[in-house]
């Protein structure tokens, strides 16, 4: 199968994914296959909820344009020139996928095929239909491609590398049982934005995004502040006052009244808006409906920090305050080219015999 068809594959789900938005879902005709995939796809969004209570149509919208967005020839030109593909080796490769966000492995998934590789894949029992239906879509669109991917249900066997992802804890597990093999294990991760109380209400608005959007189960969900000394919080609460209705969504509000429970029966100091906790705390992962943060005195001193602890931050957002830090609101649209935990997956598969 030639590097070209791997890429046509990838464009044509881009179009096809690029027919579906929460505000306005219009079949296009001169995409492939929609006489076969549309409606059952436009029917699955609609179930997605009842598969997995924290994904709403509004969540799974707002992913699917996202991977609409990023699966253009362009882009996808843009990222593989950085590589020699015809260097890699074909390879079975095991992913072990995370289910905390619609098609949160998707980008694994995407890395291993157009790499020229093979896939067997164990789906988190939270996201077992939409990454399925996407290779379904895939293999009407190139039939050779049947070959090359396998859902498994039970044990993974008869792998040759492995792309693992879950919390530390099951981290621990797969560092064991995968010793033997070239592997790829993601842990937890936060991500974080850093203030200096120069921000612009746009900003703030736009941090709201970062911090709300899929209710901030992503590890690129800011989950953590850090504020200047003395900083006041009246701006953010205001900006942020935009997503309150995020508290009418059932999941969501019963975390909040929970959190905010055992915060105050430990008589920890709170402030709140109506459904955002906000709490001093040293740790970066904030439970759900809650968001830490950290006075710093000096930034020089925190960049220094926050270079030392990089293997639990994922994103960084901020006015250009750090290095390669990302702009407000853009922290759940990444680019093809934004590797989770900054391990290259393509130079990992290239490399991997």
């Amino acid at each position: 199968m030639l590097q070209n068809d791997k890429k046509r594959c990838f464009i044509e789900l881009g179009k096809f994914l690029s027919q579906f938005s929460e505000n306005e879902t219009i079949k296009n005709p001169t995409v492939l296959h929609n006489d076969l995939f549309f409606e059952d796809f436009n029917d699955l969004i609609q179930l997605s909820q009842s598969h997995n209570g924290w994904y709403t149509p509004e969540n799974v919208y707002f992913s699917i344009q996202s991977w609409a967005t990023a699966l253009t020839e362009e882009n996808l030109e843009k990222w593989l020139s950085a590589y020699n593909l015809e260097l890699n080796t074909p390879k079975n490769v095991g992913l072990i996928l995370a289910g905390n966000i619609p098609l949160v492995g998707f980008h694994d998934f995407l890395s291993v095929l157009v790499s020229g590789n093979s896939l067997l894949i164990k789906t988190s029992s939270n996201d077992q239909h939409l990454l399925p239906f996407l290779a379904k879509y895939l293999i009407a669109v190139e039939p050779e491609l049947s070959n090359k991917i396998t859902f498994v249900e039970g044990k993974l066997e008869n792998f040759d590398a492995v792309i693992a992802t879950g919390s530390n804890n099951t981290a621990r597990y797969f560092d064991y049982y995968f010793k033997d093999k070239p592997s790829i294990i993601r842990k937890n991760r936060n991500s974080i934005a850093v203030l200096n109380g120069k921000e612009n209400k746009e900003q703030l608005i736009a941090l709201g995004e970062d911090i709300f959007r899929y209710f901030g189960l992503g590890c690129r969900n800011v989950s953590k502040l850090f504020v200047p000394k003395g900083y006041s919080f009246n701006a953010f609460f205001e900006a942020i006052f935009e997503y309150q209705d995020i508290i009418h969504y059932e999941k969501y509000a019963n975390n909040y009244d929970y959190n905010k429970a055992v915060f105050l029966m430990s008589n920890f100091k709170l402030l709140d808006n109506g459904f955002l906790t906000i709490k001093e705390d040293s740790s970066y992962a904030s439970p759900i409906s809650s968001v830490f943060y950290e006075f710093y005195e000096n930034l020089e001193d925190l960049k220094i920090r926050l270079e030392s602890e990089s293997e639990q931050i994922q994103c960084i957002v901020s006015d250009n305050l750090t290095k390669n830090s990302i702009a407000f609101g853009e922290t759940q649209r990444p680019n093809l080219w934004d590797y989770a935990d900054n391990v290259d997956t393509i130079s990992f598969l290239l490399t991997t015999k």
